[in-house]
């Protein structure tokens, strides 16, 4: 025997009221005239009301004749296609913000996406200013970072594929490409791991990054990150494979190789001799940061004779009397740095100013003047805190590698630091990204590479995409006959 509608009702709402274990901001919408018999189900705050109210619940009171899911897209104004949706989907459909829509006389449920969900307005990333070029940033919101990246890629070959990942999240995933420029092995081998992540939640991006980077306990960044349009777009451009994961702002890109973190956007809008003397100020702060206080502390404990007299006679003076040893000073003086920077990083903004004045001031030049740091030690670390920040994605790596370097100097001396620099380099040699040298294009070394290397040339000279990178199509650029000098 067939149940009447209002039984039929009551069990919808009764099984996703199970589903949702009563919460209180699930809402139902009875619609029930001479002819039309429906309810809908949605969570509070997830739909626009307007829109429901206007393009769906008002067509729907107005509409004379018997409703059903094949007259329902001739009723009511919807732009989408309307989709079809089985018992098991409803709950699923509606934790994620989308409306059903339940019909008299049907099993199955009718799936509605008018979602409104307050996001954050498109201005530029505050990890990623610029002096010049576009200061557009990427969002938490999935559909328009992937709108913005089809603004600068406007070709039906920039291919989005989307999947769900996380048990309790099902966090909207996008892989994106360009068709006939990516390998598609890389391709392939991306979506696999992706679809392999078997885990409750994926809050961030950096969630997915942990599953698809090459050795998971290396402390090296082995995935991109990017929060501009634009610098995206010239990735994929350039045969690399972006991750979109919704609710975070971190766009990230494979393959990946350790140049990308000392460019820079600005690198490309900015005049090549230019862009070429900045990378070789970035390269000097990353190793300013890394080698500069174990090679302090080695020079100062084990080859004081090494010095120029006079300076050592200079540094003698200024750590006369402290209590530490050198190696322990510097332990001390960089873990104050670091505890400094994590209290700024986390403190709100508007006491920012008075940890500047506690931490520089008061601390550093009152530990001087008791006489247990020296002012050596504290300018040391003030160099190398500043060439830190010189590459921004790599200040992790960099702190720790400071600290590696640190200890070793403070056992072996320079012997030291020449034997860890020398692991640390075969060690990069023999990491690999998807089929991307970790070193290219220096090792192995790629010579049309090169130009895109330390020193940047014009443009108009790269007129092949990177060898480093795995690409179906390396012509980038075709040849002109232009002569070069222009009258």
């Amino acid at each position: 025997m067939v149940k009447d509608y209002a039984v039929r009702k009551e069990d919808f709402k009764l099984t996703l009221q199970q589903e949702f274990s009563s919460s209180d901001d699930l809402f139902f919408r009875d619609v029930d005239t001479d002819t039309v018999h429906a309810v809908l189900c949605f969570l509070d705050g997830g739909s626009d009301k307007l829109l429901l109210e206007q393009n769906v619940i008002k067509p729907l009171l107005s509409y004379d004749k018997t409703l059903s899911s094949a007259t329902l897209p001739s009723v009511i104004s919807y732009g989408e296609e309307i989709k079809p949706l089985e018992k098991e989907g409803f709950a699923p459909a509606v934790a994620e913000g989308d409306i059903v829509l339940f019909i008299d006389g049907e099993e199955n449920g009718n799936l509605l996406s008018l979602r409104k969900f307050d996001k954050r307005a498109v201005v530029e990333p505050p990890t990623s200013n610029v002096l010049k070029g576009p200061r557009e940033g990427f969002i938490e919101e999935i559909k328009t970072n992937v709108t913005l990246i089809r603004r600068r890629i406007k070709s039906p070959k920039l291919t989005v594929k989307n999947m769900t990942i996380g048990r309790y999240s099902s966090t909207a995933v996008s892989v994106v490409y360009v068709d006939g420029i990516a390998e598609k092995r890389v391709v392939d081998e991306i979506t696999k791991r992706l679809n392999a992540i078997d885990v409750d939640g994926v809050i961030d991006s950096s969630y997915v990054s942990s599953f698809i980077q090459g050795r998971r306990f290396s402390f090296f960044n082995q995935v991109g990150t990017t929060e501009k349009p634009d610098v995206l777009a010239a990735k994929l451009l350039e045969g690399r494979v972006a991750i979109i994961v919704d609710g975070s702002p971190l766009v990230l890109t494979l393959p990946f190789v350790l140049f990308e973190d000392l460019q820079d956007g600005y690198d490309y809008y900015s005049d090549d001799w230019r862009s070429s003397m900045i990378r070789v100020l970035r390269i000097m702060g990353a190793l300013l940061t890394i080698i500069l206080p174990g090679a302090y502390v080695a020079l100062q404990s084990h080859h004081y004779h090494l010095m120029p007299l006079k300076f050592l006679i200079t540094l003698l003076s200024a750590t006369n009397g402290i209590p530490f040893p050198p190696a322990i000073e510097m332990f001390v003086v960089l873990l104050l740095f670091e505890i400094l920077n994590q209290a700024s990083v986390r403190m709100p903004r508007l006491m920012g100013i008075s940890l500047s004045i506690v931490g520089a001031i008061v601390l550093g030049d009152t530990a001087v003047k008791a006489g247990l740091i020296s002012s050596p030690a504290v300018l040391v670390t003030a160099l190398s805190a500043i060439g830190i920040f010189c590459v921004p994605d790599e200040v992790g790596t960099l702190s720790i590698l400071r600290f590696l370097f640190l200890s070793v100097s403070a056992v072996m001396g320079l012997f030291g630091i020449v034997i860890l620099s020398i692991m640390l380099v075969a060690y990069l040699v023999s990491m690999d990204s998807y089929g991307a040298p970790y070193l290219a294009p220096y090792a192995p070394r790629i010579n049309p590479d090169l130009k895109d290397g330390v020193l940047k040339q014009s443009t108009v000279n790269m007129k092949q995409r990177p060898f480093s990178i795995p690409s179906q199509n390396r012509t980038r650029m075709t040849e002109n006959d232009v002569d070069d000098d222009i009258l």
